[in-house]
This record gives structure tokens, sequence and C-alpha cells, in this order.
């Protein structure tokens, strides 16, 4: 498994992966020491997170390994079908998945998604617009659908 850090608009995150693809992106909350030579295995991963944060991409296309039970994977899918510069909400999804009943656990894979952006759990939003939790401070979430939004709100001040 090969690792690289890089610094991001919103931190210092930790990429991880190999042949099979990339397993884990983890934003992180302290300071660490960026990787000067990245493993060819994560390259495509770091050039696309740059695009991305460059207003450069809005889909990722990268192989994917991340590790989870059949739940969460089924969770993470439906997550990458959510579009760029929109959002959802934990029912919206629940119901897509066909279990309305199914909100909390929907709720729990989603926060457990291990491939941060990439698979975009920062869309997923409260029935009433609210910014609920998001395992990256909700600072970073409110950050990345700010970045995402087509509408940017001007600051006259």
């Amino acid at each position: 498994m090969e690792e690289c850090i890089i610094n991001t608009p919103l931190g210092f995150t930790k990429i991880t992966g190999d042949d099979d693809g990339i397993s884990n992106v983890t934003v992180l909350n302290s300071e660490e020491n960026i990787t000067e030579i990245i493993p060819e295995v994560l390259e495509d991963a770091v050039y696309q997170l740059n695009e991305y944060f460059n207003g450069e991409r809005e889909q990722f296309n990268l192989k994917l390994n991340p590790e989870g039970t059949d739940f969460q994977q089924t969770v993470w899918k439906a997550l990458q079908q959510i579009p760029y510069g929109k959002t959802c909400s934990y029912l919206e999804l629940s119901k897509t998945l066909g279990d309305v009943k199914a909100i909390r656990a929907v709720a729990n894979a989603n926060g457990k998604n291990p491939l941060w952006i990439i698979i975009p759990c920062h869309r997923v939003i409260g029935s009433d617009g609210s910014l609920t939790g998001y395992a990256g401070g909700i600072h970073r979430k409110k950050w990345l659908l700010d970045h995402e939004n087509p509408y940017k709100q001007l600051s006259f001040f």
C-alpha cells in the first residue's frame, strides 16, 4: 500500500492506494510533511484532486478500492451519483436506496466514507437544508459546497 500527503485549501490530505485502486483519502487536522515524490499509483489521484481544487474538475475518474460492508459500498456508489454542485438529503438518499427507514444506517455509512471528496459525502445535507455532521468538520463541508456552487456569492464588503 502506497501513501502520500499533499496540501489542499482545506488542509493536509493523506492519500492511500495501490494497483487495486485508491482506498483512502483523508483530510488531516494537523500539519504534516508534504510528500516530495508521489508514488506512481497515486499520481493520478493527486493530479485530479488538484484539478478539483483549482475549479477545473467536476468528476473524478479514478480506480477506487474503499473497504466497507456491502451496505456501505451501496451507499458510497449512490453518493457518486449526486452531481457536482447539487445536494440531496439523507432522507432522499434513503428513498433512492429503496428504504426510507434506513436513514440512520445511510447517515452512518455516509460518515464512514473513506474517500473524502472523491466520493462526495459532503453533498448530503439535512432535510431542512442544514449542514449536518461531517467527519472533516462543518467548515470544510461548507467550503466544499460553496466551491461547487455554480452561483458564487459575491461580497460587497
